[in-house]
């Protein structure tokens, strides 16, 4: 590494507990002692970033903190591991940018096994587009098709369709062939859904209200990133034998719902967790990112910022006022 300073993000703590966001000049001294180093070329922005940024919840276990679950970049030193000088490489999620320093730096120090290759037929910008947001997209439709969901079986809805989360599986279940209903609260967004594939359009209003132990069948499956009254309306408003994936709680963590979608519906719920998913498992699903999200909605869903502006959107992102994926250039 020729470089003696670099950028980062750091958090720090003040007296009160408050988090302090602040752009530092850092030196190879001061990363962690990790195997893998890699100069950061692009990271994103998550929700969870934006909590952590922000200082809401109790996202980040260690401090001083350099937050980004995701990063892409070249590794520069592969120490002993199978990585060599050069060779391009992805990751997110393993609690980096909340237990171990991650993506909002421009060099980064992390361990081999955290890393996936960067799939052939995507370019660097396009993972971040993609990041730890189209991962879970795409885990949460790996799961649907386990579940034996097929384009065949009926509508698949996305609730938080105009997220990072939805957006790419409202993109990704267009693609593939299903009919796709989204789920927003901003009609501001609906010609947005609609270019991404969503046939169908619904109120974050209507689909949020608490509902009865078991609605008429409407869906064949859903992926659902809020939780809460929402999920438990998505369970009963499915098909015999459907199958929702849960991915996220930005309504709620709570889940008011009964059996009865269970064993009279035989209606399956799958968690999908994308921070622990295991390293075959990524692999497969970056491998199906490259082969089923058109380019062409990729390179439409993410806004391009510097590491200076990260403060500003992540209260935008807590403030529900991103649209769709951003990414962050370290090296702008």
């Amino acid at each position: 590494m020729t470089e003696t300073a670099f950028k980062a993000l750091v958090l720090r703590q003040d007296d009160e507990g408050k988090t302090q966001a602040a752009i530092e000049q850092l030196g190879q001294q001061d990363l962690p002692d990790e195997p893998v180093l890699v100069k950061v070329d692009y990271s994103s922005l998550n929700y969870k970033d934006g909590m952590a940024v922000t200082g809401t919840g109790k996202i980040v276990l260690k401090w001083p903190m350099v937050p980004g679950i995701d990063l892409v970049g070249t590794v520069v030193d592969g120490g002993d591991s199978d990585y060599q000088a050069g060779d391009k490489v992805v990751l997110t999620g393993w609690s980096v940018g909340e237990k171990y320093w991650g993506g909002y730096a421009q060099y980064q120090r992390v361990r081999p096994e955290w890393l996936v290759p960067l799939p052939a037929g995507i370019t660097e910008l396009q993972s971040m587009a993609i990041g730890t947001a189209g991962l879970t997209a795409m885990l949460c439709v790996m799961a649907l098709e386990d579940g034996g969901v097929t384009p065949d079986s009926g509508t698949v809805v996305v609730s938080g369709a105009a997220g990072g989360v939805g957006s790419v599986a409202v993109a990704l279940l267009a693609k593939l062939g299903y009919k796709v209903a989204a789920i927003t609260g901003r009609e501001s967004t609906h010609d947005y859904l609609k270019s991404l594939g969503a046939s169908e359009l619904l109120s974050r209003e209507e689909m949020g209200a608490r509902s009865r132990p078991l609605e008429k069948s409407r869906w064949a499956g859903a992926i659902d990133t809020v939780g809460g009254d929402m999920l438990g309306r998505l369970l009963a408003e499915c098909d015999y034998s459907g199958t929702v994936a849960a991915c996220g709680l930005a309504g709620d963590f709570k889940l008011p719902t009964t059996v009865m979608p269970f064993i009279l519906r035989n209606v399956r719920l799958q968690g999908v967790d994308s921070v622990m998913c295991p390293a075959a498992r990524r692999v497969e699903a970056w491998k199906r990112l490259a082969e089923d999200l058109p380019q062409s909605l990729l390179d439409s869903i993410n806004q391009v910022v510097a590491l200076e502006q990260v403060p500003e959107q992540a209260a935008a992102i807590m403030a529900g006022q991103v649209q769709g994926r951003v990414v962050v250039d370290l090296q702008a």
